[in-house]
C-alpha cells in the first residue's frame, strides 16, 4: 500500500468515526430513557393534582353533610314557632345542599376513576422503564464490547498492513544481502584461482622504493658492462 492509499484510508476511517460518533445508538437509548422518565414525572404530577382535587371535593361533601342536620333543626324550630314560610326556605336550602352534594359526589366518582387510571398508568410506565433500563444496560454493554472489538480489529488490520510492508522491505533487504554475499564469494574465488592479482600495491612504501633503486642500479651496471665489452 503506497502513501496516497494509506492517506485515503486514513481519511475514510476518520470520516466514518465521526459519523459513527454522531449517530451513536447509545444516545438514542439515553434520550428515550429520559423521555420516559419525564413522562412518568408528568403522570406523578397529574396524580398529585387529582389527589388534591379529590381532597377538596371530599371536604366540600363533608361540609354539606355536616350542614344537613343543622338545616333540619332550623326547619323544626321554624315550624314550632309557626313560621311555615321560614321552614320552607330552610328546607329549600337543604335540597340545594343535597343537590350540590350529589353533583360533588358525581365529580368525586369521576376523579376517583381518573386517579385509578393514573395509578395504573404510573405502574405500567414504571415497570416499562425498569424493563427499558435493563434493556438499555444490556445494549450499552454489548455495544461497548463491540466497539472495543472494532478498535482492536482495526488496530490489528493496521499492524498487519505495516507488517506486510515491513516483510516486503525485509525480503528486499535479504535479497540484496544474498546478492552481495554471492558477489563476495565470486570475487573471493577469482582471487583464490589467481585470476585477480591483489599483491600489487601491497607492502611497505620504503621497501618498494629501495627495490626500485636496486633494480635501476642493476640495469645501469648491465648497461656499463655492455658498453665496456
Amino acid at each position: 500500500m503506497n502513501l496516497w492509499s494509506r492517506f485515503k484510508l486514513w481519511i475514510k476511517t476518520k470520516v466514518s468515526a465521526v459519523l459513527d460518533q454522531a449517530e451513536d445508538p447509545r444516545q438514542v437509548f439515553d434520550y428515550a430513557y429520559i423521555q420516559q422518565q419525564e413522562f412518568l414525572r408528568t403522570v406523578k404530577r397529574g396524580l398529585v393534582d387529582v389527589a388534591t382535587t379529590k381532597y377538596q371535593l371530599e371536604h366540600q361533601i363533608r361540609k354539606r353533610q355536616a350542614r344537613l342536620p343543622e338545616l333540619e333543626g332550623q326547619a323544626r324550630q321554624a315550624m314550632a314557632a309557626g313560621r311555615e314560610d321560614l321552614a320552607r326556605i330552610i328546607l329549600q336550602r337543604k335540597q340545594i345542599s343535597l343537590g350540590e352534594m350529589a353533583a360533588l359526589e358525581e365529580q368525586l366518582a369521576e376523579v376517583v376513576q381518573e386517579e385509578r387510571k393514573l395509578v395504573a398508568t404510573e405502574q405500567q410506565i414504571a415497570m416499562h422503564i425498569d424493563q427499558f433500563r435493563t434493556r438499555r444496560e444490556i445494549f450499552s454493554a454489548r455495544y461497548n464490547a463491540a466497539e472495543a472489538q472494532v478498535r482492536i480489529n482495526e488496530a490489528l488490520i493496521g499492524v498487519s498492513s505495516e507488517l506486510g510492508e515491513l516483510c516486503l522491505a525485509l525480503g528486499r533487504a535479504e535479497e540484496k544481502a544474498q546478492h552481495m554475499l554471492a558477489r563476495a564469494s565470486a570475487l573471493d574465488a577469482l582471487v583464490q584461482d589467481g585470476v585477480l592479482d591483489i599483491s600489487i600495491g601491497t607492502g611497505d612504501f620504503v621497501e618498494a622504493e629501495l627495490r626500485q633503486i636496486a633494480a635501476n642500479s642493476a640495469v645501469e651496471e648491465e648497461m656499463k658492462a655492455l658498453k665496456g665489452g
